[in-house]
């Protein structure tokens, strides 16, 4: 039987279905190049970080461009930072000059944005800061760019973090009130207390209050976990879980957030970049743990996806385009089907189909434990051609098994000797 999580106040019924998303980290950071969290890890005062403010101007932007190129590596939502750490606003929000109408770009970028992708296809999803490192009520932290500057912490006293709440309320209702119909809303993240600092949590989040207004706003949106209270998605971060993630013993819903490098935004000098091949696996993973994929681009300075970014989303596109269907819809199998060494299984429990993706391509046969008269047929699922197969296992294989091993009921199939024509290949089974 296959693991089903209760359900949530969001309605997840799609985002199960659709399993792959597009990450967009863009903002200030674009401009010095040299990761996201630039501000804070090279304790930038606003003042000297104002020249990013002041130099912002994507005159390449084009979404058209990032929704096509989302859609041909068959995503099918977005999720896009409204607002990072920075406090730095792509939408001409009314509650800060600090936004990209005010830059010499001069326009509202999250609009146009929001409506390329909607226009491809894709759901829409925000993600939003709950750290500001620009508003002035926004208290000193573990995180925050000044914590080492002893005359801007002891300033903290003349600050009031209640009156940043309310803007990051109000930022949040004008999220949810002009842009139609939003599928998710992506916070991001508390801070933890340490001997120097206090931390900010639900409490200084208002979290309760705040969940209650996009519930009124948006009811089918899906809410993530990082204001500190359970909602509909858990998202590990960076790592991929060993199993399908699970909260007080019960299974969630969940998403992988990824990078195809080791940096959020765009990072000219970075160069751990994931091949083609790492980021499938990373898709089939989650989705055979019962998850999704979100994996993130970081646009340059003048709009534009990194090249770098845009080879790796056409290699994912011509995998997808022969093999989403192990992806669309699937999730991890039941239990009595064994997954065999070097490869992953994903489920359809709709179609009755099993997609078993070959990590490692074997020599002539691949035996499934538990698979035993259970198939009715077999194919290759990048051009349908036949895979041959028995119940049992062929005498050549036998090797050093075990009498007892060699009677249990087992699927072997005849493979090709040369692997297909594919990054990772997938075999079909119709299930009985």
């Amino acid at each position: 039987m296959t693991l089903q999580p209760e359900r949530t106040d969001g309605d997840t019924s799609w985002f199960v279905q659709d399993r792959f998303g597009m990450f967009i980290h863009w903002g200030l950071y674009a401009l010095p190049a040299r990761h996201e969290w630039v501000k804070s890890n090279e304790r930038i005062s606003t003042e000297e970080y104002e020249k990013y403010f002041k130099h912002f101007d994507p005159d390449l932007y084009q979404p058209e461009l990032w929704a096509k190129a989302a859609a041909n590596a068959g995503m099918k939502y977005f999720v896009v930072t409204t607002k990072h750490h920075e406090g730095f606003c792509l939408w001409d929000t009314k509650l800060t000059h600090y936004k990209a109408t005010n830059t010499p770009a001069k326009r509202d970028l999250l609009h146009p944005m929001v409506d390329a992708f909607r226009e491809n296809g894709l759901r829409i999803g925000f993600y939003h800061s709950l750290l500001d490192w620009h508003h002035p009520h926004y208290t000193v932290d573990a995180h925050h760019p000044m914590r080492d500057n002893s005359e801007y912490a002891a300033k903290d006293a003349e600050r009031n973090l209640s009156l940043y709440t309310d803007y990051l309320h109000g930022q949040t209702r004008e999220l949810l009130t002009q842009f139609g119909q939003v599928d998710i809303l992506w916070y991001d993240f508390s801070v933890g207390k340490t001997d120097r600092f206090e931390g900010k949590s639900r409490e200084a989040w208002r979290s309760e209050e705040l969940i209650k207004l996009i519930r009124s706003l948006q009811p089918n949106i899906i809410l993530n976990d990082r204001l500190n209270i359970d909602q509909d998605v858990k998202t590990p971060e960076q790592y991929q879980p060993r199993g399908w993630v699970h909260v007080n013993g019960k299974p969630v819903v969940w998403e992988a957030c990824q990078t195809f490098s080791g940096s959020w935004g765009y990072h000219r000098d970075e160069q751990s970049w994931k091949s083609v091949e790492m980021l499938l696996l990373m898709l089939i993973d989650s989705v055979s743990k019962g998850g999704n994929l979100l994996l993130n681009v970081g646009p340059t300075g003048r709009g534009e996806f990194d090249q770098r970014a845009l080879q790796r989303l056409k290699g994912i596109g011509e995998w997808m385009r022969l093999h989403s269907r192990s992806i669309y819809g699937c999730t991890q199998a039941p239990p009595e089907f064994q997954c065999p060494q070097d490869c992953r299984l994903t489920w359809n429990p709709v179609t009755r189909r099993m997609y078993v993706h070959v990590l490692a391509w074997p020599f002539q046969h691949l035996h499934l434990d538990g698979f035993g008269g259970k198939v009715e047929y077999a194919q290759l699922l990048n051009d349908a051609s036949e895979v041959r197969m028995m119940d049992r296992i062929p005498e050549e294989s036998y090797g050093a098994m075990q009498p007892a091993e060699r009677g249990k009921t087992l699927l072997t199939l005849h493979l090709p000797i040369r692997k297909p024509e594919a990054a990772i290949p997938v075999i079909e089974l119709f299930i009985k």
